[in-house]
C-alpha cells in the first residue's frame, strides 16, 4: 500500500453515497460515468471489500461500504470547507504579510505609507522587518521584500519602481582641510568611509559623460552596515561618503554635506520589489505590491522632478 490514501478515490465514493448514484455523481463532478466506475473500484481492490452491492435498478452500501461512508463523507466535507477558506483568504485581502526592508528606507519611508493601507485593509496585517542585510525571501518565509540595487537576484521576480540617485558627499569643514577632488583617482588619497551592503563594498565605480571609467578602492576610518549610521562622521567632517539621496539628501539641502563629483556617475541603482517564483499569490500579497509600487513609484517621480 502507498504511503498516502486515495483521497481522490474516496472523495469520489462519498459523493456517490451522497447522491446515491454512479451517473449523478459523474454529472456533479463533471466526470464520465467510467472514470468514476474505476474510482469506486480502485478503491474496493485497495481495501479488499466490496463496498456497494450493484443491480440494474439499485444501489446499495455493504456494511463495510457503510463504515467508509462516515469517514468519507466527512473527509470530502472537510476536503471542501479546507479550499473554500484558502479560496476566500486568496480573493480577499486578508491575513498577515511579511515584508523586509532596508533599514533606513524601511523606517523613513515604506513604514510611514503602510498606516494608509492597514487603515484602506483593515482585515490584513503586516510584519516588516528592517535590515540593510539581504533577507533569504524563500528559505525566512518572507512575500516580499524591497530592495535597493543595481541588479536583483534573477531567481526571484522583480518589479522595478525607481531609479535612486547617489552622490559622492563630504563637509564642508572636511572639504576645506583636505581640498575638493575634482576627479575620482583623488579619492584614492582621501578618507573615504564604507558601507558593507554595497555591491562590490571594496570598490567604487564611476562613469563619465565621455565614456572614461574609474574604479577606486576606498580607504577610511569608519564603515557602518546602514548608511544613515555614517551621517554623523560625514557630517563632523571625518571623510568622504558614497550614499544614496534618500539618506543625504537632507543634509546636502541644509548644508551639513555638499555633494562632488557631480559630473561623474556610480552604478546606477533602482528601487526594486522582489517576490519569491511561483504561482499566483495570495490578494493580500498583491494589493501590498500594488499600493508600494504606486505609492514608490510616484515619490520617485516627484523627487526627479523636485
Amino acid at each position: 500500500m502507498s504511503k498516502l490514501p486515495d483521497f481522490e478515490a474516496l472523495a469520489i465514493f462519498a459523493k456517490v453515497v451522497e447522491l446515491q448514484s454512479f451517473a449523478a455523481a459523474a454529472t456533479e463532478l463533471t466526470l464520465s460515468k467510467a472514470t468514476v466506475s474505476k474510482a469506486v473500484s480502485r478503491l474496493e481492490d485497495r481495501l479488499g471489500a466490496r463496498l456497494f452491492n450493484r443491480t440494474s435498478r439499485r444501489l446499495a452500501l455493504t456494511d463495510a461500504g457503510r463504515t467508509l461512508a462516515i469517514k468519507a463523507t466527512q473527509l470530502l466535507a472537510d476536503g471542501e470547507a479546507l479550499e473554500n477558506e484558502a479560496l476566500a483568504q486568496s480573493a480577499t485581502p486578508r491575513g498577515l504579510v511579511r515584508l523586509a526592508a532596508p533599514m533606513t528606507y524601511g523606517k523613513n519611508t515604506v513604514a510611514t505609507l503602510l498606516p494608509e493601507f492597514l487603515a484602506r485593509y483593515p482585515d490584513v496585517t503586516i510584519e516588516l522587518h528592517l535590515s540593510d542585510a539581504i533577507v533569504d525571501l524563500i528559505g525566512d518565509g518572507f512575500d516580499a521584500a524591497i530592495r535597493i540595487a543595481a541588479l536583483p537576484d534573477s531567481s526571484l521576480i522583480a518589479r522595478r519602481l525607481c531609479p535612486v540617485t547617489r552622490h559622492i558627499v563630504a563637509a564642508p569643514s572636511y572639504l576645506a582641510r583636505h581640498g575638493r577632488p575634482t576627479h575620482p583617482s583623488e579619492l584614492a588619497a582621501h578618507k573615504c568611509l564604507g558601507y558593507a551592503y554595497l555591491s562590490t563594498p571594496g570598490v567604487w565605480h564611476f562613469a563619465h559623460a565621455s565614456g572614461e571609467q574609474v574604479s577606486i578602492r576606498p580607504n577610511g576610518p569608519f564603515s557602518v552596515n546602514n548608511g544613515e549610521a555614517a551621517l554623523p562622521a560625514l557630517i563632523a567632517g571625518l571623510g568622504v561618503g558614497a550614499l544614496p539621496d534618500f539618506i543625504v539628501g537632507d543634509a546636502i539641502a541644509r548644508g551639513d554635506l555638499e555633494s562632488i563629483l557631480d559630473d561623474w556617475s556610480q552604478t546606477p541603482i533602482g528601487i526594486y520589489l522582489v517576490t519569491p517564483p511561483g504561482g499566483p499569490r495570495p490578494a493580500r500579497v498583491e494589493v501590498l505590491l500594488d499600493f508600494l509600487a504606486e505609492k514608490i513609484a510616484d515619490g520617485g517621480k516627484k523627487a526627479r522632478k523636485g
